[in-house]
């Protein structure tokens, strides 16, 4: 059975003054050459549900580091908002360099695991600021939100226009994340889960994502 390593919870200030809340796993076994990796969760989500990707890599001389984002988990905000996509990629620059420096690492030690929305978020991180990390993994980014009604990204930028800040709530269910009944349950119930999106970071997200794809060649 996988063992279980205990994260310390912690808050991070970046530099516009919000303070993120986020989970540390220290390296239990770390050898002169720090090693860490950053996680960075799904859309909605938060840093509690990523402990199982620490346990099952089972890296005991890696440093481990996830943030609740803003407006998620137990990070500060409204549910589902942050001013900016681009706000968001300066916390994740932020957060990296801090994860480095807190390890005493430095950026060519450090690997960037990220998922759906935060995928995005890190792509677009890595394309703006090219950061000299040793690696980073995008799982499933969320570069194409389907909303099932035609034209619904002009309707919402018109909505937005004309009412400013609204918010639209989410279709993701656990099923349709994974096929394992008991995380599928545990999504489900999970009281942290933040269903609603700022209409202002949906639209961000595909401008963005149109970018860093057109620009991937």
């Amino acid at each position: 059975m996988t063992s279980t390593r205990t994260p310390a919870e912690r808050r991070f200030m970046t530099s516009d003054g919000c303070e993120l809340f986020y989970r540390h796993w220290p390296a239990p076994s770390a050898g002169p050459q720090r090693k860490v990796i950053v996680l960075f969760h799904r859309g909605h989500e938060h840093s509690g549900r990523l402990q199982h990707i620490v346990d099952e890599l089972a890296m005991p001389d890696t440093a481990f580091y996830a943030w609740d984002a803003r407006g998620h988990g137990l990070s500060p905000g409204e549910r589902g908002y942050s001013p900016s996509l681009a706000r968001s990629v300066q916390d994740v620059e932020e957060f990296v360099r801090f994860a480095a420096a807190d390890s005493e690492a430095q950026p060519e030690d450090v690997v960037v695991v990220a998922q759906s929305v935060g995928a995005v978020l890190a792509a677009a991180w890595a394309h703006d600021y090219a950061p000299t990390i040793r690696g980073l993994v995008l799982a499933s980014p969320a570069f194409k939100v389907k909303l099932y009604v035609p034209f619904a990204r002009q309707g919402l930028a018109l909505m937005h226009r004309l009412r400013g800040l609204f918010f639209v709530n989410s279709y993701v269910k656990g099923k349709y994340l994974t096929h394992d009944p008991e995380r599928v349950a545990n999504f489900n119930r999970d009281p942290l889960i933040t269903r609603p999106i700022a209409v202002n970071i949906l639209l961000d997200l595909y401008r963005t994502s149109r970018r860093i794809v057109s620009d991937a060649d």
